[in-house]
């Protein structure tokens, strides 16, 4: 009987399932060296991260994109006003009071007579160094606390839960104007102290959760089978795996904080003149809301765009961190 001739389209190896193996092993090699593979994988078939599943994730996010380069443009600016805003925002000119738009003052005057987009361009450094500092206190403080509690349980847990409710039932505007009222410094850290103490408890809450979830997990029981330390077990295990919900929250708080130092400045028990802040600006050109209405809403509307800002920045990162919404 004459041999066949070889045919390449018949070399496939059958398989006990019924089907054909056309993947030659020099493809498949290829398609495992290919950076970023399949689906979940990256360089070398390697499974990425959650961070590096979440940064690929921000990256392609249009939202985290606008807000965080509005937010570096509020670093920039807080950090160096003068590159975009020329003279001092406490000089004013009281025969220029309440006058419009005019060459070197775009936004107008004040009721004092002070450039409107000075002090609104200055006016960021403060909001910023309130929030960032209120932010880091309250993250540092309640994740401290909440994990603690969360980890070791028991009456150091209960005892934590009590100290929350009995801080989450204070007002957090009551508590500034009865607090703050008897502050004779005038400075920012009392209003940031002031933030730290009210705010820590919804983060002690939130990691105190994750690390009750976390501490559950397989690889935390194989290490403590192997021998590892509470605090080894808790630093290089459960944090690293219990901190995105934290980082969530403490991004959308930022802007809530910028929110409560420009409310507790406007009510006269924040900052005080001569610093320079919006919800400085915005109570003093309330009286003059129908005869200068441009001092009042370039303040405002900085503010505004700078909550709006890290509330979308901390819904991007909470999207991309959430593997329930993947």
């Amino acid at each position: 009987m004459p041999e066949r001739p070889y045919d390449p389209e018949r070399a496939i190896a059958p398989t006990g399932a019924g089907g054909a193996m056309d993947l030659a092993a020099s493809e498949a090699e290829t398609l495992e060296k290919t950076p970023g593979g399949p689906e979940g994988t990256g360089p070398a078939g390697k499974p990425r991260s959650l961070w590096s599943d979440a940064w690929r994730d921000l990256r392609r996010n249009p939202v985290f994109i606008i807000s965080a380069l509005v937010i570096l443009f509020l670093v920039f600016i807080s950090l160096w006003p003068s590159a975009i805003a020329s003279g001092s925002p406490l000089k004013c000119d009281l025969s220029k009071a309440q006058e419009g738009s005019q060459p070197g003052a775009p936004f107008g005057y004040d009721g004092q007579g002070c450039n409107v987009y000075t002090r609104t361009v200055y006016g960021a450094r403060t909001s910023v160094t309130v929030g960032v500092c209120a932010t880091l206190g309250v993250a540092i403080l309640g994740s401290a606390l909440g994990s603690l509690a969360g980890f070791f349980g028991g009456p150091s847990d209960s005892f934590l839960s009590r100290v929350t409710d009995i801080f989450f039932a204070i007002p957090v505007v009551l508590g500034g104007l009865v607090l703050l009222s008897v502050v004779t410094s005038n400075t920012v850290w009392p209003v940031i102290g002031f933030m730290v103490l009210l705010g820590w408890p919804q983060i002690a809450r939130i990691a105190r959760g994750s690390v009750i979830t976390a501490k559950q997990n397989d690889y935390v029981q194989a290490a403590r089978a192997l021998g590892a330390s509470n605090s080894r077990i808790l630093v290089r295990h459960i944090a690293p795996n219990a901190v995105a919900p934290v980082i969530v929250v403490a991004t959308i708080a930022l802007g809530t904080f910028i929110t409560l130092e420009a409310t507790l400045s406007y009510l006269g028990v924040g900052l005080k003149p001569p610093n320079v802040s919006w919800g400085i600006d915005i109570s003093a050109a309330s009286p003059y809301i129908r005869n200068a209405p441009h001092a009042l809403l370039w303040p405002s509307g900085a503010l505004a765009l700078t909550v709006l800002a890290f509330i979308m920045l901390g819904d991007a990162v909470r999207d991309a961190l959430d593997p329930k919404l993947r």
